[in-house]
């Protein structure tokens, strides 16, 4: 998970404006993302270009998720069942707001696109939370602010890799979803709960989505993105394969 990649994406950032792929060795990961219905205001207009960014939406239906989790028994959570809902929902803030902070930078509608499938990735994750009564990391937070220091400092590292220029941009969102990714299945493997099961799953397909996304921009721009925490088998098998609609099972 993030909290386990924290010293390697820092690392990691530094190099990206040079080649974005060199290897990195990394720890075991630990946990990650969610997305919302109300879209996420910004104070940019329209952005510019037609990027693949389908984000907000893309199968996501929080109705659906919303009856199936309250119809499933409430269980006993573990602690590491906590820490990673509490970890996931601030993860998922984090992707949404780099996207929109990158957004008002670049005014380019994928960022924006895919921010608003953040925040109903987020919904998603506070579905859970309420449920199962944890308190909210990211309640009350701004754009930006983050109730772990870890990201706000993943934050603050990012957005300023990403403005150097829209392709360092678009390698920030591709390292962001991999990212996902990789914590997403650590998430499902310390669970055997059919309602966090199913949320876990969607996000999944969500990154998936998004790198796919990001992926289609880089290109469009003559650039390369190489993979850092996932690998380049399973990475290639994903952004060449087609968007993924309708809700994961």
């Amino acid at each position: 998970m993030w909290k386990k990649y924290v010293g390697p994406i820092l690392i990691l950032l530094v190099v990206l404006s040079f080649s974005g792929c060199a290897q990195k060795e990394v720890a075991p990961v630990q946990q990650t993302p969610t997305e919302s219905t109300t879209p996420v205001s910004t104070p940019m207009g329209k952005g510019h270009g037609n990027g693949m960014g389908q984000g907000a939406g893309m199968g996501m239906d929080l109705s659906y998720l919303r009856d199936y989790i309250s119809s499933i028994e409430t269980g006993t959570l573990s602690n590491q069942e906590k820490e990673d809902i509490l970890h996931m929902r601030e993860e998922e803030k984090l992707a949404r707001d780099v996207y929109l902070t990158l957004y008002e930078k670049w005014n380019h509608r994928s960022f924006y696109n895919i921010a608003q499938s953040e925040q109903t990735h987020m919904d998603a994750v506070k579905l859970l939370i309420e449920k199962y009564g944890l308190e909210d990391p990211a309640e009350g937070k701004d754009v930006g602010e983050f109730t772990n220091p870890k990201f706000q400092e993943l934050y603050n590292q990012l957005v300023e890799e990403g403005s150097k220029s829209l392709v360092d941009a678009f390698k920030v969102g591709a390292m962001i979803e991999e990212l996902d990714i990789a914590d997403l299945k650590e998430c499902l493997n310390a669970t055997d709960k059919p309602d966090i099961t199913i949320v876990y799953q969607n996000l999944m397909k969500g990154s998936r989505n998004h790198l796919r996304a990001f992926n289609w921009n880089l290109e469009n721009l003559g650039a390369t993105y190489e993979p850092q925490y996932i690998s380049v088998e399973e990475y290639n098998q994903i952004v060449n394969s087609e968007m993924e609609t309708g809700m994961a099972q």
